[in-house]
C-alpha cells in the first residue's frame, strides 16, 4: 500500500510539472505580436495569415493561435510583407516548406480530389436514401 502511494505521489509531481516544461522559454519572435505601421501591409499580412493553418494547433489560422510556432510564422509574414513581397510569393514558400496542408484552400489534386468531391458524394447517397425511404408503398387490405 505505502509503495502504491510512493508511485501516486510521483506521478502527481511529474504530472505538475509537464504543463510547464511544454511552454518555450524563448521569447516571442518581433513581429509576431506587433503590428506593422503601414496600415496596407498590415491588412495584407492579416488576410494572408487568416488562411494559413497553425501547424500546431491545426484547427486555427496563425492569426489566432498562441501557439509560439504560429507565432514564429506572423512574424515571417509581418516581414516578408514589409520587404515588399506579395502574398501569393509569401503562400507559395509556405506551401513548398510545409506541403499544401498549412493552407486551408489546398489546391484541387490527385490527393485532395476525394476530400472535395466526398461531401457531393455523401449529399447524393443521402438524397437516393430518402427518396427510397418515402416512396409510396402499397397499402395492405
Amino acid at each position: 500500500m505505502k509503495t502504491w502511494l510512493a508511485i501516486l505521489a510521483l506521478s502527481a509531481a511529474v504530472s505538475a510539472t509537464v504543463p510547464a516544461a511544454a511552454q518555450s522559454g524563448v521569447p516571442a519572435a518581433a513581429l509576431s505580436d506587433t503590428q506593422l505601421p503601414d496600415p496596407r501591409q498590415e491588412a495584407e499580412a492579416n488576410a494572408l495569415m487568416q488562411t494559413l493553418r497553425c501547424l500546431v494547433c491545426q484547427g486555427q489560422s496563425i492569426a489566432d493561435s498562441n501557439a509560439d510556432m504560429a507565432g514564429d510564422m506572423r512574424a515571417l509574414v509581418r516581414r516578408r510583407i514589409a520587404a515588399g513581397e506579395r502574398p501569393e510569393a509569401i503562400r507559395a514558400w509556405l506551401v513548398r516548406r510545409y506541403g499544401n496542408w498549412v493552407s486551408y484552400d489546398p489546391p484541387l489534386s490527385a490527393i485532395t480530389w476525394p476530400l472535395w468531391a466526398l461531401p457531393i458524394l455523401l449529399v447524393l447517397a443521402g438524397a437516393v436514401i430518402a427518396r427510397n425511404s418515402f416512396r409510396r408503398r402499397p397499402r395492405a387490405s
